[in-house]
Protein backbone atom coordinates (compact mmCIF):
# COMPACT_ATOMS: atom_id res chain seq x y z
CA UNK A 1 0.00 0.00 0.00
CA UNK A 2 1.38 3.63 -1.05
CA UNK A 3 2.72 5.53 1.48
CA UNK A 4 1.07 9.37 1.99
CA UNK A 5 3.17 11.99 2.48
CA UNK A 6 3.52 14.71 5.32
CA UNK A 7 1.03 17.13 4.05
CA UNK A 8 -1.70 14.75 3.74
CA UNK A 9 -1.14 13.09 6.92
CA UNK A 10 -1.55 16.96 8.38
CA UNK A 11 -4.41 17.30 6.54
CA UNK A 12 -5.84 14.04 7.99
CA UNK A 13 -4.95 15.04 11.13
CA UNK A 14 -7.33 18.22 10.98
CA UNK A 15 -10.31 16.15 10.18
CA UNK A 16 -12.59 15.08 12.91
CA UNK A 17 -14.48 11.60 13.54
CA UNK A 18 -17.82 12.77 12.57
CA UNK A 19 -19.48 14.14 9.47
CA UNK A 20 -19.71 17.82 8.50
CA UNK A 21 -21.99 20.14 7.16
CA UNK A 22 -21.45 21.15 3.35
CA UNK A 23 -20.15 24.56 3.98
CA UNK A 24 -17.43 23.07 6.85
CA UNK A 25 -16.63 20.52 4.63
CA UNK A 26 -16.03 23.02 1.86
CA UNK A 27 -14.05 25.35 4.34
CA UNK A 28 -11.95 22.22 5.45
CA UNK A 29 -10.98 21.00 2.05
CA UNK A 30 -9.81 24.52 0.54
CA UNK A 31 -7.18 24.73 3.63
CA UNK A 32 -6.13 21.25 3.06
CA UNK A 33 -6.03 21.79 -0.84
CA UNK A 34 -2.00 22.77 -0.23
CA UNK A 35 -0.52 21.61 -3.29
CA UNK A 36 1.47 23.81 -5.76
CA UNK A 37 -1.68 23.42 -8.69
CA UNK A 38 -5.30 24.21 -8.35
CA UNK A 39 -7.14 21.19 -6.95
CA UNK A 40 -10.15 20.21 -8.12
CA UNK A 41 -13.13 19.38 -5.76
CA UNK A 42 -14.52 16.41 -5.92
CA UNK A 43 -17.64 14.30 -4.32
CA UNK A 44 -18.01 10.76 -4.02
CA UNK A 45 -21.68 9.48 -3.73
CA UNK A 46 -22.29 6.23 -2.56
CA UNK A 47 -25.97 5.18 -3.33
CA UNK A 48 -28.31 2.40 -2.67
CA UNK A 49 -28.92 0.73 -6.28
CA UNK A 50 -27.82 -2.20 -8.01
CA UNK A 51 -26.17 -1.00 -11.41
CA UNK A 52 -26.08 -4.12 -12.37
CA UNK A 53 -30.15 -4.28 -13.45
CA UNK A 54 -30.47 -1.58 -16.32
CA UNK A 55 -33.58 -0.08 -14.20
CA UNK A 56 -31.44 0.80 -11.56
CA UNK A 57 -28.54 2.35 -12.95
CA UNK A 58 -27.91 6.54 -12.51
CA UNK A 59 -26.55 9.05 -14.74
CA UNK A 60 -27.26 12.45 -16.02
CA UNK A 61 -25.60 15.77 -16.94
CA UNK A 62 -26.01 19.38 -15.51
CA UNK A 63 -24.37 23.11 -15.88
CA UNK A 64 -22.66 23.53 -12.71
CA UNK A 65 -23.83 26.87 -11.58
CA UNK A 66 -20.01 28.31 -11.48
CA UNK A 67 -18.47 25.89 -14.46
CA UNK A 68 -15.44 23.71 -13.36
CA UNK A 69 -12.68 25.72 -13.64
CA UNK A 70 -11.37 23.86 -16.14
CA UNK A 71 -11.24 25.32 -20.14
CA UNK A 72 -12.42 21.83 -21.74
CA UNK A 73 -11.80 21.08 -25.22
CA UNK A 74 -14.32 20.17 -27.06
CA UNK A 75 -14.35 17.58 -30.51
CA UNK A 76 -17.36 17.50 -33.07
CA UNK A 77 -18.34 15.02 -35.61
CA UNK A 78 -19.53 16.94 -38.33
CA UNK A 79 -19.72 18.40 -41.76
CA UNK A 80 -21.16 20.76 -44.20
CA UNK A 81 -23.03 23.68 -42.46
CA UNK A 82 -22.80 22.16 -39.20
CA UNK A 83 -18.79 21.64 -39.23
CA UNK A 84 -19.03 25.66 -39.38
CA UNK A 85 -21.69 26.00 -37.05
CA UNK A 86 -19.27 23.76 -34.62
CA UNK A 87 -16.64 26.02 -35.43
CA UNK A 88 -18.58 29.19 -34.94
CA UNK A 89 -19.70 27.70 -31.38
CA UNK A 90 -16.03 27.46 -30.43
CA UNK A 91 -15.12 23.88 -30.69
CA UNK A 92 -11.69 23.07 -30.76
CA UNK A 93 -11.66 20.43 -33.10
CA UNK A 94 -13.86 19.71 -35.78
CA UNK A 95 -14.07 16.87 -38.47
CA UNK A 96 -15.20 13.07 -39.61
CA UNK A 97 -13.50 10.33 -40.87
CA UNK A 98 -9.53 11.92 -40.32
CA UNK A 99 -10.34 13.03 -36.52
CA UNK A 100 -11.84 9.33 -35.98
CA UNK A 101 -8.44 7.85 -37.88
CA UNK A 102 -6.24 9.83 -35.40
CA UNK A 103 -8.56 8.77 -32.22
CA UNK A 104 -7.95 5.29 -33.56
CA UNK A 105 -4.20 6.07 -33.84
CA UNK A 106 -4.29 7.25 -29.74
CA UNK A 107 -4.83 11.05 -29.94
CA UNK A 108 -7.05 11.59 -27.14
CA UNK A 109 -5.97 15.83 -26.49
CA UNK A 110 -9.60 16.71 -25.97
CA UNK A 111 -12.54 16.36 -23.03
CA UNK A 112 -15.60 16.02 -25.04
CA UNK A 113 -17.26 14.71 -27.47
CA UNK A 114 -20.39 15.82 -29.58
CA UNK A 115 -21.64 14.59 -33.09
CA UNK A 116 -24.69 14.85 -35.27
CA UNK A 117 -26.37 12.27 -35.42
CA UNK A 118 -25.74 11.34 -39.18
CA UNK A 119 -21.92 11.30 -38.35
CA UNK A 120 -22.36 8.82 -35.48
CA UNK A 121 -21.60 6.15 -37.86
CA UNK A 122 -18.27 7.97 -37.83
CA UNK A 123 -18.27 8.03 -34.12
CA UNK A 124 -19.71 4.67 -33.26
CA UNK A 125 -16.81 2.86 -34.23
CA UNK A 126 -14.66 4.44 -31.71
CA UNK A 127 -16.51 2.91 -28.41
CA UNK A 128 -13.15 0.88 -27.21
CA UNK A 129 -11.27 4.32 -27.51
CA UNK A 130 -14.17 6.52 -26.28
CA UNK A 131 -16.21 4.63 -23.44
CA UNK A 132 -13.82 4.10 -21.33
CA UNK A 133 -13.18 7.36 -21.03
CA UNK A 134 -16.70 8.92 -20.62
CA UNK A 135 -16.75 10.90 -24.04
CA UNK A 136 -18.79 8.90 -26.36
CA UNK A 137 -21.68 11.09 -27.55
CA UNK A 138 -25.32 9.88 -26.45
CA UNK A 139 -28.43 11.10 -26.86
CA UNK A 140 -29.60 10.99 -23.18
CA UNK A 141 -26.38 13.68 -22.43
CA UNK A 142 -27.18 15.76 -25.16
CA UNK A 143 -23.70 15.20 -27.01
CA UNK A 144 -25.74 13.55 -29.69
CA UNK A 145 -27.96 16.48 -31.36
CA UNK A 146 -28.15 18.35 -34.79
CA UNK A 147 -28.10 21.98 -31.85
CA UNK A 148 -24.70 21.84 -32.18
CA UNK A 149 -24.37 25.32 -30.69
CA UNK A 150 -26.38 24.57 -27.46
CA UNK A 151 -24.47 21.33 -26.49
CA UNK A 152 -21.02 23.13 -27.21
CA UNK A 153 -22.24 26.34 -25.39
CA UNK A 154 -22.93 23.96 -21.98
CA UNK A 155 -19.76 22.00 -22.14
CA UNK A 156 -18.20 25.24 -21.92
CA UNK A 157 -20.08 26.52 -19.46
CA UNK A 158 -19.45 23.84 -17.39
CA UNK A 159 -21.47 20.86 -17.93
CA UNK A 160 -20.99 17.56 -16.38
CA UNK A 161 -22.20 14.12 -16.64
CA UNK A 162 -21.88 11.81 -13.89
CA UNK A 163 -22.82 7.64 -13.86
CA UNK A 164 -22.91 5.66 -11.24
CA UNK A 165 -20.11 3.08 -11.37
CA UNK A 166 -20.43 -1.04 -10.85
CA UNK A 167 -19.45 -0.34 -7.21
CA UNK A 168 -22.68 1.66 -6.61
CA UNK A 169 -20.69 5.12 -6.10
CA UNK A 170 -20.87 8.33 -8.20
CA UNK A 171 -17.29 10.26 -8.77
CA UNK A 172 -17.85 14.32 -10.07
CA UNK A 173 -15.91 17.24 -10.00
CA UNK A 174 -17.55 20.35 -8.65
CA UNK A 175 -15.50 23.37 -9.31
CA UNK A 176 -11.60 24.46 -7.64
CA UNK A 177 -9.94 25.03 -4.57
CA UNK A 178 -9.66 28.45 -5.54
CA UNK A 179 -13.21 28.98 -5.89
CA UNK A 180 -15.15 30.91 -3.27
CA UNK A 181 -16.89 29.11 -0.45
CA UNK A 182 -20.14 30.18 -1.83
CA UNK A 183 -19.66 28.97 -5.31
CA UNK A 184 -18.38 25.38 -4.01
CA UNK A 185 -21.56 25.27 -2.01
CA UNK A 186 -23.70 26.07 -4.98
CA UNK A 187 -21.88 23.52 -6.72
CA UNK A 188 -22.41 20.92 -4.55
CA UNK A 189 -25.42 21.09 -3.88
CA UNK A 190 -26.51 21.25 -7.41
CA UNK A 191 -24.53 18.19 -8.04
CA UNK A 192 -25.91 16.49 -5.10
CA UNK A 193 -29.91 18.02 -6.10
CA UNK A 194 -29.34 16.21 -10.15
CA UNK A 195 -28.24 13.00 -8.45
CA UNK A 196 -31.54 12.97 -6.26
CA UNK A 197 -33.91 13.92 -9.48
CA UNK A 198 -31.99 11.47 -11.53
CA UNK A 199 -33.05 8.59 -8.76
CA UNK A 200 -34.27 5.74 -10.73
CA UNK A 201 -37.91 4.01 -9.78
CA UNK A 202 -36.70 0.55 -9.29
CA UNK A 203 -34.11 2.00 -6.13
CA UNK A 204 -35.87 0.63 -2.80
CA UNK A 205 -34.90 1.72 0.88
CA UNK A 206 -31.92 4.20 1.61
CA UNK A 207 -30.87 5.99 -1.83
CA UNK A 208 -27.78 8.32 -1.17
CA UNK A 209 -25.95 6.15 1.62
CA UNK A 210 -23.23 8.71 2.32
CA UNK A 211 -21.23 11.76 0.79
CA UNK A 212 -17.51 12.64 0.99
CA UNK A 213 -15.83 15.21 -0.43
CA UNK A 214 -12.11 15.92 -0.88
CA UNK A 215 -9.49 17.79 -3.18
CA UNK A 216 -7.02 16.22 -6.00
CA UNK A 217 -3.91 15.69 -3.36
CA UNK A 218 -6.75 15.62 -0.50
CA UNK A 219 -8.90 13.12 1.95
CA UNK A 220 -12.24 12.40 2.11
CA UNK A 221 -14.24 14.42 4.20
CA UNK A 222 -18.01 12.85 5.07
CA UNK A 223 -21.10 15.06 4.92
CA UNK A 224 -23.66 15.42 7.00
CA UNK A 225 -27.01 14.13 6.01
CA UNK A 226 -28.57 17.31 6.16
CA UNK A 227 -27.10 17.86 2.77
CA UNK A 228 -29.51 16.27 1.21
CA UNK A 229 -31.88 18.96 2.49
CA UNK A 230 -29.41 21.69 1.13
CA UNK A 231 -29.74 20.12 -2.42
CA UNK A 232 -32.87 19.54 -2.45
CA UNK A 233 -34.10 23.56 -1.33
Amino acid sequence: MAKHGKKYQEAVAKIEERPYELAEAVELAKKNATAKFDETMEMALRLGVDPRHADQMVRGTLVLPHGTGRELRVLVFAQGEKAKEAEDAGADYVGAEDLAKKIEGGWVDFDSVVSTPDMMKVAGKLGRVLGPRGMMPNPKTGTVTFDLAEAIGQIKAGKIEFRVEKTGIIHAPFGKASFSREQLIENAAALIGAVIRARPAASKGKYVKSAVISTTMGPGIRLDESVMTVAEA
